[in-house]
């Protein structure tokens, strides 16, 4: 087993703009989902993409976005809000039920990284604010599932992010101390959760903030997951 000097027993990542680049995975999959709505409850896809930020021209979130962050039902509810007559649960359904075939775009080769961090002797885990269905489908289909101790989604029953009691319970779970793990996220939400939990925290780089938005809360800001292991060493 490879030695880790930082006393460091557990990582919980977060899913979207962390083990997945948030643009590239989500962006396409954004677009689609206005067009859909628009059409379907014969809106303007411009005020939904309003709404929540979207630039549909360009294809991308603004960092401003409140779906950063968000919890699948707070997205439905931000578009049903700009929908009259619309309905949220209808809305949640569809987007979990699209979202798990959206175009996944690790950020680094998964399985070897995984692996590598086992070999460590380190749990794992997943703490997300897509739902539990949602993010075992997406760890499925990058075939990486089986190599997480843990796994949550905003409605697992833990609570959400930036709250602490999903990260909590990955402790619980694992028999780690808070204190020995790391949060590793792309947002706030992310970090302010791990800082509530008592964990380590580190931000990357492929989701929508930038480190001057991450920097404060962060123990480290880093590219993306795969410098993990050098920050571990050091």
């Amino acid at each position: 087993m490879i030695s880790t000097p930082r006393k460091i027993d557990g990582v919980i990542f977060d899913k979207d703009g962390t083990l997945f680049d948030f643009h590239t995975t989500w962006a396409d999959w954004t677009r689609d989902l206005l067009n859909h709505l628009a059409t379907s409850y014969d809106v303007d896809p411009g005020a939904l993409a309003r709404a929540i930020q979207f630039d549909l021209a360009e294809c991308r979130f603004l960092p401003t976005s409140p779906l950063i962050g968000a919890t699948s039902r707070e997205g439905a509810e931000t578009l049903a809000a700009a929908m009259p007559g619309s309905d949220a649960d209808e809305i949640e359904d569809y987007m979990n039920l699209s979202s798990a075939g959206a175009p996944l775009q690790p950020a680094v080769p998964l399985i070897p990284f995984l692996e590598g961090l086992a070999a460590r002797g380190l749990k794992l885990g997943l703490v997300t604010n897509d739902s539990d269905h949602g993010a075992r489908a997406h760890l499925g289909n990058a075939g990486v599932l089986e190599h997480f101790d843990f796994v949550a989604g905003y409605d697992s029953g833990h609570g959400s992010k930036p709250g602490a009691g999903p990260l909590l319970a990955f402790a619980r779970q694992t028999g780690l101390d808070p204190a020995r793990c790391i949060m590793v996220g792309d947002s706030t939400h992310d970090l302010m959760a791990g800082r509530a939990a008592g964990m380590y925290t580190l931000g990357v780089l492929t989701g929508i903030a930038e480190t001057p938005e991450l920097a404060p809360l962060a123990d480290a800001v880093l590219p993306h997951i795969g410098h993990i292991p050098d920050w571990l060493d050091r």
